[in-house]
């Protein structure tokens, strides 16, 4: 009797492991894996995007702040030395 018992609870096992997702749920499952990556692809263009203007704004900034220092170093060099700067 025990034998039989394990047949037919290895049989069970078997045949619930065998048993699969239907194709309707292998279709709901893969349309929410193809929404999930549209959401993702959306969620990095975003990102990309607004990784873009961030860029482009540190770009102008250090342009501006190496042209003030162009600038600042040109007052300079046209400045006389001092009296100190002269003496040494």
């Amino acid at each position: 009797m025990k034998k039989v018992l394990a047949l037919l609870m290895v049989a069970g096992m078997f045949s619930i492991v065998a048993c699969g997702p239907s194709e309707e749920e292998k279709a709901e499952a893969e349309a929410a894996m193809n929404e999930m990556m549209e959401g993702l692809d959306a969620a990095m263009e975003e990102v990309a995007e607004e990784t873009e203007a961030v860029a482009e704004e540190v770009t102008e900034e250090v342009v501006a702040e190496g042209e003030e220092a162009t600038e600042g170093e040109a007052e300079e060099a046209t400045e006389e030395p001092s009296e100190e700067e002269a003496a040494e």
